[in-house]
């Protein structure tokens, strides 16, 4: 069986009292704090938003709006068998 890492953020403290001041990070960061609830992938918060948003992200958790709650994702057997592993 195959596990992937796979990257997912929630808003920290600083997050959420920086959502009523959208201008404080810009739009597009905003957007990306809005939609961050740990439970989405950064793919598909990239889907979300159009691009990708692994650097405006990597970049809000340095800052220490977002923190990463990797979760680790194992594939489903049948996937490995159809895959010839």
């Amino acid at each position: 069986m195959i596990q992937t890492a796979t990257r997912r953020y929630a808003k920290t403290n600083m997050a959420w009292e920086a959502l009523s001041r959208p201008d404080a990070v810009g739009r597009q960061a905003h957007t990306l704090l809005l939609m961050a609830n740990g439970r989405r992938s950064e793919q598909e918060l990239s889907l979300l938003l159009g691009s990708d948003v692994s650097e405006l992200a990597y970049g809000l958790m340095e800052k220490g709006f977002l923190q990463n709650t990797a979760a680790v994702l194992q594939a489903d057997p049948d996937e490995d068998t159809l895959a010839g592993n």
